[in-house]
This record gives structure tokens, sequence and C-alpha cells, in this order.
């Protein structure tokens, strides 16, 4: 294509827009456009289009210089200065509380290694703004570890404020506990111990976490992965009683942390202290045989609030849960069935024509495998003898454990007129919450592991900083409910929930959306993480201009999901 120029006798020239063909051999010319009524700035700007040219001049080009990822970093961020946090870690702007902040920011956008998150901070590195917005571009890991140890010197103090700002007198604290494993063997708190995680072979340390009834973490402790669950107990109150000030309290924890020793140890003789725990399962069978709890009662409504003389001064409460009644029937029975065959797989080498397994210790220690495996020996009547092995199931037994199959008793010192039965049961339940926070912790969002720390300090001043991050994600969703996959109407939820001991339901609205994967204003659905690659999209752009190659910053312009989030945090892009 190009323009030409038509001369006209009496009149001015036609400008017209043409372009060349080649038709039977020979070229022939056919108009477009008459863009006689163009300006002449127009006319001169395509014709240097259609030249190739570039419009603008190389002194009057803008040039976008580096963009990063910026959105996110404005939503931790501001929630972390919107709660206060910066505050609590110390009341004076310094170097080692910007780099305290970065590290909790970044354990929230990205999980890693300090020198991996040294990296995402430095000028020629960064893969967010997070360094440039706190000033902290120049840290390397080493300031990133001294950061730690300033921070760890301060946990007292910062647990202290939070447990005021969260915990009052009288309410209920949650405690529990975890393992996680430990990489290398360095580490004096890295010791051989009972694994929550199932890793065999690997030392560990283990984890207490303090929260208040809605799951809102307070204070954290690291014990040597050697430590028995009851013995963290004593630690964790000294917190609580000499450095929260708390006089009252309803300590709510599981039946491995608050056993009866410990209750009458360290629970019963101080004044203003209540617990609500839990039974084992073998303690639950001699009420039933000494008529204290009365399993036919118990079958006509799934909460049943009785005493027995075991437990003076204390509430038991029975609960029955039918759909988990059903879950151990069926595991039960398939574990019992994978044990009769591994006996049956005994019995065949016993009877073989060649090779027979013969020797009563040589077929014991092959039952004592399988007994260890499945967990599944005092089911079965087993008789060996040197040449064969005959075993038969105790239907007895068998038949009293499934009486008790989805039966669980909550013990409490709270008296009645204070907490009712159902609210007692809702108190031992909401330990799942604590639950949820070391499945963040752990595997889901900030990844406290993999720990390669050497020095105990370290490794107390890493946890503590992945709860901090913890503390500021819990109020985040909290906040964003709206655009998540989290019911943000639990109350809606539990007006539709049969019972205390029922499953939790999700609210219409929660269900709505869930089936729809959009809001009610029609936005999408997120879960917290995509929600955060979501924001990172929103830029930090340095852009460069004009003949003096002046630069500026412009951020994109967020979309309106990007814009509610935003305004559900109460934070703003401009830091």
């Amino acid at each position: 294509m190009y323009i030409a120029t038509i001369p006209n006798r009496s009149s001015p020239p036609a400008i017209l827009l043409r372009e060349s063909y080649r038709q039977g051999g020979q070229v022939k010319t056919r108009t477009l456009a008459n863009l006689t009524d163009w300006p002449p700035a127009q006319l001169d700007a395509l014709r240097r289009v259609l030249r190739g040219d570039l419009l603008v001049a190389a002194e009057d080009a803008l040039e976008i210089v580096r963009s990063l990822p910026h959105g996110h970093v404005a939503a931790v961020l501001g929630t972390v200065r919107r709660l206060g946090l910066d505050a609590l870690i110390a009341a004076k702007k310094s170097g080692p509380r910007a780099l305290v902040l970065a590290m909790i920011v970044a354990r929230i956008l990205a999980p890693q290694s300090k020198l991996a998150t040294a990296r995402g901070l430095g000028p020629d590195t960064a893969s967010t703004s997070l360094g440039a917005v706190l000033h902290v571009e120049a840290a390397d890991a080493d300031a990133l570890y001294s950061a730690m140890d300033w921070l760890l010197r301060r946990q007292p103090r910062i647990e202290a404020a939070l447990a005021a700002r969260h915990l009052a007198e009288g309410t209920l604290v949650l405690c529990d506990l975890t393992s996680t494993y430990f990489e290398g063997r360095t580490c004096p708190l890295a010791q051989f111990g009972y694994s929550r995680d199932g890793k065999k072979g690997k030392v560990q340390i283990v984890v207490g976490l303090v929260c208040n009834a809605a799951g809102c973490p307070v204070a954290v402790e690291v014990f040597p992965g050697n430590t028995g669950d009851p013995t963290t107990l004593a630690p964790q109150l000294q917190k609580l009683r000499a450095q929260f000030h708390l006089q009252r309290m309803v300590l709510v924890g599981d039946r491995g942390l608050l056993t009866d020793a410990r209750i009458r140890a360290e629970l019963q003789p101080v004044p203003g202290l209540d617990w609500v725990s839990a039974l084992r399962r073998p303690a639950i069978q001699p009420l039933v045989e000494a008529g204290s709890l009365d399993l036919t009662h118990l079958a006509e409504t799934d909460v049943l609030e009785f005493t027995d003389p075991t437990y003076p001064q204390e509430r038991l409460i029975a609960c029955r849960n039918p759909l988990l009644a059903l879950e151990r029937a069926r595991k039960r029975e398939a574990l019992l069935q994978a044990t009769e065959r591994e006996l049956d797989a005994i019995v065949q080498a016993t009877t073989r024509p060649t090779r027979r397994l013969t020797g009563q210790a040589a077929i014991a220690l092959r039952v004592a495998k399988v007994r260890n495996r499945f967990k599944m020996g005092k089911h079965f009547q087993i008789a060996i003898t040197d040449t064969q092995l005959r075993y038969t199931r105790d239907t007895q037994r068998i038949a009293a454990e499934a009486a008790l199959d989805g039966v669980y008793v909550v013990r409490t010192s709270v008296s009645g007129d204070i907490l009712s039965p159902e609210r007692t049961v809702g108190a031992y339940k909401s330990l799942a919450a604590v639950e949820r926070a070391f499945r963040s912790l752990k595997t889901v969002d900030l990844y406290v592991r993999p720990i390669g720390h050497r020095l105990a300090e370290r490794v107390r001043a890493h946890v503590f900083l992945c709860m901090l991050a913890y503390y500021v994600e819990w109020h985040m969703r909290q906040a964003l409910a709206p655009l998540l996959f989290d019911d943000d109407d639990k109350a809606a939820g539990e007006a539709r929930r049969a019972s205390v001991v029922a499953p939790a339901q999700r609210s219409p609205r929660a269900q709505r959306t869930t089936r729809t994967q959009r809001t009610d204003e029609g936005l999408p659905i997120h879960s917290f993480q995509t929600l955060l690659d979501d924001l990172a999209t929103v830029t930090q752009n340095r852009i460069r201009f004009g003949a003096r190659r002046t630069e500026t910053t412009m951020l994109t312009t967020p979309t309106p999901l990007q814009q509610r989030a935003f305004d559900l945090l109460q934070v703003s892009l401009t830091m």
C-alpha cells in the first residue's frame, strides 16, 4: 500500500490510499480509500507507518526498565502494618525490624531458605518489590541470620503483647503439639522420637502452639524431638501464668497432653485453672463395666453427661458419632482381613512340601512381625507349635471394642452453669483449629520444613518466625473469606448442624460459591495461594522516557477482583 497524490486542474489534489497487484502478467492499481480530508499530520503519520518508520522519536520513546510483582507484597505487608505487628516487634524502625518483616512476608509469599530469601530481595536478583519497599535490597543471608537472633531475644515481649491482645481472664486457651522432621544431625534439639509425620529414621523437633479459642496463634515453644507430650505442659503453663499474667483460664488440650498424672500434679492444685480434655480409649471400657456409662442410653442421644467416682470433681460427657463408628468398623475389618492374609501365608509356609517353616521360635518371629505391622494381634487367639500355626478371631474381644465404635468421652473441671455439655464438647473440638494451624505451618502454605539450621536458638527463631507469618495469614484469611473457598458464614452452617457431634455443615452461601466457583458478585473464587498469585500480577513498573531519560514508577491498574481483595484487607497499593 502507498499514498498517491493526484493533481486536479481547478481543485486541490486528491490524496488516495492505493495498492498495486499483479493480474495476468500486468501490474494494476486499485484505490482503497480517499484521504483528501485528512489533516497533514495524520497523513504524514500514515506514510511513516507504511514505510515501517517509528512514530515516536527515540528521544521521546517510553521504555519499561523493570517490572516486579507487587500486589501480593502490598497485600501481606499492608496487613502486617494494619495489624500493628511491626510495632509489636519493635516500636521504632530499624534495620533488624525491616529484615524480620521481610522474612515474615517472604515466608507467606514464597517459603524458601534464608539464602534464597536474600536473593529475592537483592536489586539484581529481586523476584518481588519487597526488598525495594522495605529498603533491604542490600541484605545477605548473614544479615537475615543476625535479624533472626535479634527477633528471638524479643520473643517473650512479642508473645506477651499478642496474649494481651487475644487472650483474656477466664478465656479458652488451646494447646497442642506436633513434631516435624529435621535435616542434619548437629542441632542438639534434633532427636529421635515419636514422629507424627511418619518419618522413621529421621531426627525431629517437637513444637507446642498456643492459640485462642478461634485458632489465632499467640505463642510457640520448641522442644527436643524426644520430649514426651505430658512433659511439655509445665513450660506452657509457666508461660501462660507468669509471662502472660493469666490467673483464670480454661486449658483445652488433647488426651496425650492432659494426662491423668498431669491433671493431678499440675492443674488441680492451681486455683483458677480449669481444663477440657478427653479420656483415652482404654479408660472408657471400665466406665461401661462399672455402669457409669450407659451405652443403651447413649444410643438414644449423641451427648450424655455422667459422673464416675474414678474422676472426682469432674464432669464426663460421652458422645457418639455414627459416621465415626462406621469408619472405625470399616477400618478394623480391613486390618483384620489384612492380618489374616499374612497369617495364612505363614500357615502355608509351615505346610509346604519343601523348605518348610519349622520351629516354634521361627514361626513366632514371623507372627510377631505381622502383629506389629497391623496392630491387630489382640483380636486373635494364636497357638504356635514346632510344626504349625493355628489362629482364630477373638470374636468376644472384637465385639467389646466394636460396642465403643464412635464413642468418645470429654472430661472437664468446668461447672455446668459455665459450660453446657454441648459447649464443652465444642470447646474440645475447637482443637481442630490448632490442627489447621499445624497443617498450614508444615505442609500447606508456610513450609516450616525442611529445617537445616544447626544452632538450637536459630531453630527456635525459625519456628517463631513461621508462627508470626501464620498470625498474619490467619488474619488475612478472615478478611479475604468472601473471595476464598473458606466458609465466611459459619453461623449459618452451624444453624444447619443437627448437633455438636454431627459433622460440620457449610453455609448455603459457601455451598453455592463452591458449586458456581463465583462469588455473589460474580468474581472468581480462589484458594489463599492462588489469590496471592493473582495479586502478584499487579506489578511495579520502572519506566524511562523523554530526551532526558527521566525515570518514574507506575503500578498496574488492579482488576475488579484484585481491587476487591485490597478493599477487604483495607490496604493500599502505594507503600
